[in-house]
């Protein structure tokens, strides 16, 4: 069992705590298998093995045959594959001081318990990874081409944070490189998640070559805390079902066990352990009590989680916007870039995809 002790586990299952107060976690206990909520933790089994009895299983793909990603909140025992948790859905709180303050607490309390021995931070000058540098003493690493956006980001936020920034440069070479490395350990090929992947791979990379093998992240504040744009346009945005920005934040955070698998494995393919505190159940069982205007208001995404970082941030650093890595790196032009070059043109159906598939 990764992420919890058995017992820690063994009692969420008979209990139906859905957030007993982990990070996370997957694997056996008790002759059964299970994997936490949001899976935060991989797990995966031998396709087509999950009746009855306990099938092969791994928390990486490549060690099986035909992988199955194994669902969030659903425990394997000898009565089968069953759910046992869902996401609570409380009453949102009465008024936006106390929400601000208990977002404050259970960020704070996350991020401040993270060991930092042999821990770097994935640093792109947004509020999400800024809480952690604010508040934890290991170094800050970004990636991006030389002019993009996430670089920019990351300096100017870390000159007003007087930390020094180690800055990993991407270049063509390395981006095709990577692809075919990060598709044998995630086991996707798809464009988007690899373009996801990459600056995260390329940063971990660099991370465990300068000696440190964990890598802390701000992973989870975009989903819990109402940072996307569909989010915000509920119910107009057609990506999302939900008729309320509460309902289009549930269903964001119910993406996350199919994501996290993905950056998960392309970072300990590359060598470090992931360490993602605004993920603990903790901040999740708050971000849940959140109400529309908690999570955005006006034209501000994550409102609560920006007025509970001004504690720690500058005003310029706690209310600025931000790319996502792919697009903030420039990644994904580049590598749209690379597949035109190469001549799978735009007009063509899936050329990035078909891109990557030409590399492996």
């Amino acid at each position: 069992m990764r992420g919890a002790s058995r017992a820690v586990v063994r009692d969420a299952v008979a209990s139906g705590d859905p957030l007993p107060g982990t990070a996370g976690f997957a694997g056996e206990f008790d002759s059964a298998l299970a994997r936490d909520l949001l899976g935060r933790e991989p797990l995966f089994v031998e396709a087509g093995t999950t009746g009855n009895g306990r099938p092969a299983w791994s928390h990486d793909p490549t060690d099986l045959e035909e992988p199955d990603l194994f669902p969030a909140g659903h425990v394997l025992d000898d009565d089968g594959t069953r759910s046992v948790w869902t996401l609570p859905d409380p009453e949102p709180f009465d008024n936006r001081e106390t929400a601000i303050a208990q977002v404050r607490n259970v960020v704070e309390t996350s991020v401040d318990a993270v060991e930092t021995d042999a821990l770097a931070i994935a640093f792109s000058g947004g509020v999400d990874s800024a809480l952690l540098a604010a508040r934890l003493d290991a170094p800050l690493y970004v990636a991006g081409f030389p002019e993009s956006h996430d670089i920019e980001a990351a300096r100017s936020a870390g000159d007003l944070l007087d930390r020094e920034l180690r800055v990993v440069t991407l270049t063509h070479d390395a981006i095709e490189r990577a692809v075919p490395e990060i598709a044998a350990a995630t086991g996707r090929t798809d464009a988007m998640s690899v373009q996801i992947a990459l600056p995260l791979y390329l940063v971990a990379e660099r991370v465990a070559a300068d000696g440190f093998d964990r890598l802390a992240l701000g992973q989870g504040a975009d989903e819990l805390f109402g940072g996307y744009a569909k989010v915000e346009k509920a119910p107009s945005d057609p990506r999302v079902e939900a008729d309320t920005v509460r309902g289009a934040q549930r269903e964001v955070i119910q993406t996350l066990p199919d994501q996290l698998p993905r950056d998960v494995l392309a970072l300990r393919s590359a060598g470090v352990e992931p360490v993602t505190p605004l993920l603990h159940d903790r901040v999740v069982s708050v971000a849940v009590r959140l109400g529309d205007t908690m999570l955005v208001d006006g034209e501000t995404r994550k409102w609560a989680l920006r007025q509970a970082a001004l504690d720690s941030l500058p005003d310029a650093i706690a209310m600025r916007d931000k790319k996502a890595a792919q697009y903030g790196s420039l990644a994904a032009r580049e590598l749209d870039r690379l597949a035109r070059q190469a001549g799978y043109k735009r007009r063509m159906d899936d050329h990035v995809g078909q891109y990557i598939e030409s590399l492996l």
